[in-house]
């Protein structure tokens, strides 16, 4: 398996330690800049996919702008050992919002802006 392609998860090490049972790489960190420079190196050592917890992807909000244009990789957050924060969500619904035009998930009614 070439590693350069194999999915990366990055996050504190209690949250992500089970991803590498699945054959995951897995990147430990502490703070943003261990954080900013994860996916960096993870960026240029080619890994098409990066999963990272809320509560890192909420410490490099600016790093993770970066990369949102670009085709990879693809920097997905995820809730960890904690649960969700709500930082995943929000982003979805941003996106979806700059999609449409409007937000489709405020109290069902997708009034307009």
């Amino acid at each position: 398996m070439n590693r350069d392609k194999t999915p990366a998860v990055i996050g504190d090490r209690d949250s992500i330690m089970a991803f590498h049972a699945v054959g995951m790489r897995t990147v430990p960190v502490d703070g943003i800049e261990e954080t900013e420079t994860a996916i960096f190196r993870l960026a240029q050592a080619g890994c098409p996919v990066i999963f990272i917890t809320e509560r890192a992807a909420a410490l490099v909000p600016e790093q993770l702008k970066k990369y949102k244009t670009q085709t990879f990789p693809v920097i997905i957050p995820i809730p960890d050992r904690s649960g969700s924060n709500g930082f995943g969500m929000q982003g979805i619904m941003d996106n979806v919002k700059k999609a449409v035009g409007f937000d489709i998930f405020e109290n069902g009614k997708g009034d307009k802006e």
